[in-house]
Order: C-alpha cells, then sequence, then structure tokens
C-alpha cells in the first residue's frame, strides 16, 4: 500500500513521533506506513486521516481527503 502521509506531513511540518502520539501509535508505525511496510487498521487509517486533514485544512470541511486519497490500495495488497 502507498500512502501520501509523509507528504501531507511534511507539509504542515508535523513529525513523525508528533503525529505518532495523536493517533495512540509509536513512531515506528508512521516510518512503516510511510514506508509501505505497513498496513493500518481502519481504526488507524481514519484516525490519520482526520488528524492530517484538521491540521491541513482545519475547518473547510469541503476540501478534507477521504482514507482512500490517504491509502492507496493496489490490486497487489489483496492477494494472498
Amino acid at each position: 500500500m502507498k500512502t501520501i502521509i509523509r507528504y501531507l506531513r511534511q507539509e504542515i511540518k508535523l513529525s513523525q513521533q508528533d503525529l505518532a502520539e495523536s493517533v495512540g501509535v509509536t513512531r515506528q508505525t508512521i516510518n512503516a506506513l510511510e514506508n509501505g511496510r505497513y498496513n493500518p487498521s481502519l481504526l488507524l487509517a481514519y484516525k490519520i486521516t482526520r488528524i492530517l486533514n484538521e491540521a491541513t485544512y482545519g475547518e473547510d470541511k469541503d476540501s478534507y481527503l477521504s482514507i482512500e486519497d490517504i491509502f492507496k490500495f493496489s490490486d497487489d495488497d489483496f492477494k494472498n
């Protein structure tokens, strides 16, 4: 799975550690997500999406990105 977490996080000048603390995981988990080595639970993906949207767009909810915008699945992600 590919994500745009790193891009969004760097745009708002948020460290991996700060994002990790905001969503209740370790910095290593954020790093693994950014490098495509870990697939998040739906709850974690939702929390990350919410934090990044609020920090990026504030109250402009019309501009918010969806989970699918931030977490990009490929067909290979669904193969056993």
